[in-house]
């Protein structure tokens, strides 16, 4: 079996959970399936992996034209696969274009949904119904649609209604809990300004509206003074949304020491050596569909506190990996906080009683790293996406 795996990221190019998601399901699929990579970008050294670039007609278009003409590329270059499978919806309409051009089948894994993400319209523009129609048609279209959680299987039936609820399927992302486990190195983390001595309350992600800086930001204002809020925070959507975060860090480290910012991509080595000097991790999103940070926070031996939304409460279990902040939220598809104060007051709350007892604190982190072993090892993933290709051959 030959499987052409389609994505805008692939290593080294790599900038959010879609990106670990498909390099580490490569890995575990290449042990006894023939696996073709076709990703966006510069060249690639790396076996039976092919890279494209934008073309040059389409250098200055909206990014979702751009996008395009690198699908019809890839699109091309299928033939000969027995399944073509897409991730995010940059890849889904070369998908869709190579199930029509080449008569194979055309399996989607969702880590996002468009109509669940309105404000990329500021990035985007008319793009944004561009990419929204691109990912509408791919997954009504697709012989297979995979939800990385329950969660987002509801959310995808939700939204797109006339998808047939036998197509859809979960199967959970995964951590490699070979490369993501403890790590002390205080050198490491030291060097990036974070004192180990101290408590400190971790997060990572992209700036984006999606995983709700702004509220984490409000709420560590009313943490103990002594706990750190370390940030690995970068590749911002818009200038507006990096604009408020960077208001909101200043202002916050007028008011408190300790207030760490890493704006760039940690290499792996160290991002888990800054998650293992933590005391908590945190994940204020308003839209998740699953969460790798979390997962990763958890092979770390971290305890996550996390919004109650989409799939991040089938990774924490409450009360004992961590815990969950509950959160009344718009059905406008933004996700907005119904009572932003009320929200952030609960997160602030939440993570203080988790700092306020490390014993408590440690246990739930290492009962984190037990589940992540029980539950998302990426043998698992790659056993249950093995069985999907079969159904469909």
């Amino acid at each position: 079996m030959r499987v052409d795996l389609l994505t805008k990221e692939y290593p080294p190019e790599i900038y959010g959970g879609a990106g670990v998601h498909v390099a580490e399901l490569v890995r575990a699929l290449r042990t006894d399936i023939d696996v073709v990579v076709r990703c966006f970008g510069a060249p690639r050294d790396a076996a039976d992996t092919f890279a494209y670039g934008v073309p040059a007609q389409l250098k200055d278009a909206n990014a979702t034209l751009a996008t395009l003409g690198v699908d019809l590329q890839m699109a091309q270059d299928v033939q000969g696969a027995d399944i073509v499978h897409s991730h995010t919806w940059y890849a889904n309409g070369a998908g869709h274009i190579a199930k029509l051009l080449h008569g194979v089948p055309h399996v989607v894994t969702a880590h996002s949904l468009e109509p669940l993400r309105p404000w990329k319209a500021e990035q985007l523009g008319g793009g944004y119904r561009v990419s929204s129609w691109i990912e509408r048609t791919a997954f009504e279209g697709a012989d297979a649609v995979i939800a990385v959680s329950d969660g987002m299987r509801r959310d995808i039936l939700r939204s797109y209604p006339a998808l047939d609820e036998a197509r859809v399927q979960t199967v959970y992302n995964g951590i490699d809990l070979e490369r993501w486990k403890p790590t002390v190195d205080h050198d490491i983390v030291r060097a990036l300004g974070i004192d180990p001595d101290r408590p400190a309350v971790v997060f990572v992600g992209r700036i984006t509206r999606q995983k709700g800086l702004p509220y984490l930001l409000r709420a560590a204002a009313a943490l103990p003074a002594d706990v750190q809020l370390v940030l690995c925070a970068g590749a911002p959507d818009t200038p507006g949304i990096l604009a408020e975060v960077t208001a909101g860090v200043e202002a916050l480290q007028r008011e408190r020491t300790g207030v760490v910012w890493i704006d760039r991509l940690l290499p792996q080595h160290e991002l888990a050596a800054v998650l293992t000097a933590g005391t908590v991790f945190v994940c204020p999103s308003v839209y998740e569909p699953l969460g790798i940070v979390n997962l990763e926070a958890m092979a770390c031996g971290l305890p996550v506190v996390g919004t109650a939304t989409g799939g991040i409460p089938e990774v924490v279990a409450d009360g004992v990996t961590g815990r969950l902040v509950p959160i009344d939220q718009a059905t406008d598809g933004t996700g907005t906080p119904i009572d932003p104060d009320r929200f952030v007051a609960d997160l602030a709350r939440t993570l203080a009683e988790v700092l306020s007892d490390p014993e408590l604190a440690a246990q739930m982190g290492r009962a984190g790293r037990v589940r992540a072993e029980e539950m998302f090892s990426w043998s698992q993933i790659a056993t249950r996406t093995r069985e999907i290709y079969a159904s469909l051959l």
